[in-house]
């Protein structure tokens, strides 16, 4: 069925406004309001006849559903100055020092960024990235040779709907973001993905062989991300 898109602002209390997209769908029978918390705005599907100007009145009269759908799912982060982020699970305040070098480091329980402050941010996602394809590479190669398994190349991505692939070529792409999440959350991820170099499949012997070699416990880390992957979603530059 062929389907339509409008782009429009959805007016919130505190004079705030989030981007409301409109789609008109072949198959849509009633008007169907929803909040993507990923991208940080409202969608609206509507039957292909709808009148437009009465979805747009149908849509501010929620709009306090919407706003209360937002704070649950908390706002997003921009990396810079003074904003906070995890790394492996430890919440870390950003400070950019304006110092010449251009050096991340921690220090307690903070982040500092040298270079630029107004470049701090951008600088900051680079490392990150750097640094999660460095541990996921090192995890993912240590537990295919202790498994006698052989691993392809490992890369990092930013998917929304899964945090790790194996292609049939034994290549294994991780989401960058899970260098954010807790150790454990990150080790249960390697371990599916690794043992999908054996069993390209999620059968039973999948699961049981997942299980012997994950050192942590997969349906702890399965759990966590069920409750938290989507605030994961929430940082960007």
């Amino acid at each position: 069925m062929s389907s339509a898109r409008s782009e429009h602002e959805l007016a919130l209390a505190g004079g705030a406004f989030i981007p409301l997209i409109v789609q008109r769908h072949g198959r849509a029978r009633r008007m169907k309001l929803r909040f993507d918390g990923l991208g940080d705005r409202a969608l609206l599907t509507i039957p292909p006849r709808a009148s437009l100007r009465s979805a747009l009145d149908w849509a501010r009269q929620h709009a306090g559903w919407v706003e209360s759908q937002r704070a649950r799912a908390g706002s997003r982060v921009t990396l810079g100055d003074g904003a906070l982020i995890p790394v492996e699970g430890e919440p870390l305040r950003i400070i950019a020092t304006g110092a010449p070098t251009r050096a991340i480091r921690q220090e307690g329980e903070t982040l500092l960024v040298g270079g630029p402050p107004e470049l701090a941010g951008a600088r900051l996602l680079r490392w990150l990235k750097a640094h999660a394809k460095a541990v996921l590479a090192a995890e993912s190669e240590a537990l295919a040779a202790r498994h006698g398994l052989p691993l392809g190349r490992v890369s990092i991505g930013d998917p929304r709907g899964r945090w790790g692939s194996c292609s049939a070529r034994g290549d294994i792409r991780y989401s960058w973001r899970l260098i954010l999440a807790p150790p454990h959350v990150r080790l249960a991820i390697v371990a599916h993905e690794v043992a999908h170099l054996k069993h390209m499949h999620h059968g039973p012997d999948f699961h049981a062989f997942v299980a012997e070699i994950a050192p942590v416990s997969p349906a702890a880390a399965s759990a966590w991300l069920k409750r938290h992957g989507r605030d994961l979603h929430r940082y960007d530059a």
